[in-house]
């Protein structure tokens, strides 16, 4: 078996990855995110991700650093959209010191007011460095308008006004709204006995009061595709081209996932990178992405581009996906796309945060976990005729948006 599953009385699950070495990881999937604040709250779990680290009932901010630091061991978090992931690299004798620190700080943490307001100015700080990097901001500002008065539309950092207003009661009722105990997942990763895991999970994380919870999202459904030029003061042209895709269980998801590595993937043979960059030079930077959520996804493609070169740059890019739409994939062109897929999903596996945080999110998602077997099978499935009909729907250039920022003249 490639993985070990276990529920606890309280609903809490837990998923093992057994591996060899002295490195371990574990760390705690919840599903909540950014998606499920309110309005009035936007930004609050990124900003109970970071308040998290500040105090417990036991433990003070500078105890709760040093606790895995001072073993060599490093500790971190993030949120996304519909996730919050706190976790912990260690040697793997540490595995007991970790679990209890994370266990402490989800559970016991306890949001000191002095501390909360410390941490509304370096949350602001990081707004407003997300507003001097270009590159960074078109993403939030084209989920923004895809998501037009949608819960994903909302920025995961909030607003500087949204920040401020956040206090210690607006932050116990978020987590009392949303830390489920059948919304976690302790996922590991590592040399650790069964027995080991389960009596350790058993004594630190049953302290988690049982509180069964359906997630209750409100589904999107309003996409209107737009076309926005905003004139920045920048010395490079930003654009992004993208539509709606599909959610986490869509059967066209492992389809849109390849077809969307062939076009503007992270490898330099990607169509985007041969036609607009090496073929051309029109532009430094150009990629393509995917993100799926539980009822929908996104699909973007992003340029930088000489403000002289962003027009033909933007049609260049329409026209590849004109090819995809209009042309099926040989037999050899398919395969070859898989083979490369399939390699970077391999090598994907020698970074083992990566796959705990994965596993977690897979149990959260799907109920199950995947082997790389299982996961072959279905890339392997894949049809050039299924890419022929997803490339219709998604790159169907009727339904695509474009946001630019402009570089002023």
């Amino acid at each position: 078996m490639e993985y070990n599953l276990y529920e606890l009385k309280n609903g809490i699950r837990i998923v093992h990855k057994p591996i060899s070495g002295k490195i371990a990881h574990c760390g705690f999937v919840i599903n909540t995110g950014s998606r499920d604040e309110h309005v009035d709250e936007n930004g609050i779990a990124h900003f109970i991700e970071h308040t998290i680290f500040k105090g417990t009932n036991k433990r003070k901010a500078h105890h709760i650093l040093n606790r895995i630091d001072s073993v060599g061991g490093e500790i971190n978090a993030y949120t996304t959209k519909e996730k919050t992931c706190v976790y912990a690299s260690f040697v793997v004798d540490y595995f007991e010191r970790a679990a209890e620190l994370l266990s402490d700080i989800l559970i016991h943490s306890t949001f000191p007011e002095k501390e909360i307001e410390k941490e509304k100015d370096v949350i602001i700080d990081e707004i407003h460095s997300y507003q001097d990097t270009p590159y960074e901001q078109i993403y939030d500002d084209f989920e923004e308008l895809v998501f037009k008065n949608h819960p994903l539309g909302m920025n995961i950092l909030g607003t500087e006004k949204s920040v401020k207003e956040i206090d210690r009661i607006k932050i116990l009722d978020f987590i009392n709204r949303n830390y489920a105990t059948n919304e976690i997942v302790f996922s590991i990763i590592g040399n650790i006995e069964e027995k080991k895991i389960l009596r350790i999970a058993q004594k630190y994380f049953e302290d988690f009061q049982t509180k069964q919870n359906h997630t209750n999202r409100i589904l999107f459904n309003n996409y209107q595709p737009f076309q926005k030029y905003i004139e920045k003061d920048n010395l490079q042209s930003h654009t992004i081209i993208g539509n709606i895709a599909y959610g986490a269980k869509h059967p066209n998801k492992p389809g849109f996932i390849l077809l969307n590595n062939i076009l503007g993937g992270p490898a330099m043979n990607s169509r985007l990178n041969m036609s607009i960059r090496e073929k051309y030079g029109y532009a430094y930077s150009i990629e393509s992405s995917y993100s799926s959520y539980c009822d929908t996804g996104i699909f973007s493609i992003y340029l930088g581009t000489d403000e002289r070169n962003s027009k033909k740059s933007i049609d260049l890019t329409l026209k590849e996906l004109k090819r995809f739409r209009e042309n099926k994939l040989t037999a050899i062109q398919l395969h070859r796309a898989k083979q490369q897929l399939l390699g970077q999903i391999t090598l994907s596996e020698e970074n083992n945060v990566n796959i705990m945080l994965g596993i977690g999110k897979s149990l959260i998602n799907y109920g199950k976990v995947d082997s790389l077997v299982e996961v072959y099978k279905k890339v392997n499935k894949i049809s050039a005729e299924e890419l022929l009909q997803i490339s219709n729907e998604v790159f169907d250039e009727k339904q695509l948006s474009i946001l630019t920022f402009q570089a002023k003249n």
